[in-house]
């Protein structure tokens, strides 16, 4: 894309001064028939030169001032306009046209194909005017106070300031074809909404400072090296450790009467002798109980009750009683294979 230069008059705040003019090495036809019409004395145009000078004189002229569009604006803020019930009263009395005015700066007919326009100083004083005495008191009542208001109102009013003086109004070429005596002129074919569509977009809101974000304090997590997670692991309710159930020795007794044993040293010895190993029922182990945590339920069923084990007198219950005979009728039944009878029965009858 070429780069698209402009004049030094064409900056902001510049004064005004001859538009700088581009001609091609032929001309036209259009533009030497407008040049024809608007001079009221007869110039010879044969000539790329005889145009240049013709347009940049016409162009150059103290009345050589284009009328790009007019704009309806307010009087008065709006707290201040008149209120009536016929619309046409209130346009008439609450309502001013501005009309915007510029003049030409450049004219390209080689790469761009483009006429420039600059806003006269009346029409930018106009309408710096109406930005700072009405519009700024509009926008200011229709928000919300904050500290730094009248700072942004202030500073809004600058930007306006810089916007409208560099605003530069460029179009195609073709707009010349408007141009009237003494180089006045009006944009044709809907070019003016383009004018008042970016001078209107000029006028920027008061936007408020946006709601501040409450940092939402989350409390930090508890560590297990922090003091007060120590026990954090730990359940609440004491899981009590599974142990066989005991086993107390009176309740361990055959179905039988309790008997009498009576016997001597050398009985204690052949009892035990005799005696196989497969013969003798040895309590089993009792198997581990592991009992599930529970949740639902607050307390922990105890382990499930086994049947009593019966079991042997030792040999020392034995040892100590000695006699002339060993009374033993209970293990007759009970225990095979250990060859007491039951001839004492009634010796035993009379004793309990």
């Amino acid at each position: 894309m070429p780069i698209q230069l402009l004049p030094a008059s064409a900056a902001a705040f510049a004064p005004r001064s001859a538009p700088n003019v581009v001609l091609g090495s032929k001309v036209e036809p259009w533009l030497t028939q407008t040049l024809k019409r608007i001079n009221r004395v007869k110039r010879p145009l044969n000539s790329v030169p005889q145009h240049y000078r013709c347009l940049t004189e016409t162009l150059s002229g103290s009345g050589a001032i284009w009328t790009l569009c007019s704009i309806m604006l307010p009087k008065a803020p709006d707290s201040e306009l008149r209120k009536d019930s016929n619309p046409l009263v209130e346009a008439m009395f609450n309502y001013q046209l501005i009309h915007i005015e510029a003049y030409v700066v450049h004219v390209d007919m080689v790469s761009q194909h483009e006429v420039a326009f600059k806003l006269t100083p009346e029409t930018i004083e106009a309408l710096v005017e109406y930005h700072k005495d009405i519009y700024s008191i509009d926008v200011s009542a229709t928000t919300w106070n904050w500290a730094e208001k009248e700072v942004q109102l202030k500073k809004l009013q600058e930007e306006f300031v810089q916007a409208i003086n560099r605003y530069v109004f460029r179009t195609g070429v073709r707009a010349l074809e408007g141009l009237e005596e003494d180089g006045a002129g009006e944009l044709l074919e809907g070019r003016g909404e383009d004018v008042k569509s970016a001078i209107m977009g000029l006028f920027l809101p008061l936007l408020p400072p946006p709601p501040r974000i409450v940092d939402v304090v989350r409390p930090a997590p508890i560590l297990p090296s922090s003091p007060g997670g120590v026990n954090w692991w730990q359940p609440t309710q004491h899981v009590p450790q599974p142990h066989p159930a005991p086993v107390e020795s009176w309740r361990v007794v055959p179905s039988t009467p309790s008997p009498t044993i009576t016997t001597c040293g050398d009985s204690q010895q052949t009892f035990w002798t005799t005696m196989g190993l497969n013969e003798i029922q040895l309590p089993s182990p009792t198997p581990s109980f592991s009992q599930p945590f529970n949740t639902t339920s607050q307390y922990y069923s105890p382990p499930p009750a086994q049947a009593p084990i019966p079991s042997l007198p030792l040999p020392s219950v034995i040892a100590q009683q000695c006699g002339p005979s060993a009374v033993y009728s209970g293990f007759g039944s009970g225990f095979g294979g250990f060859g007491w009878s039951n001839e004492f029965a009634p010796q035993y009858a009379a004793y309990t």
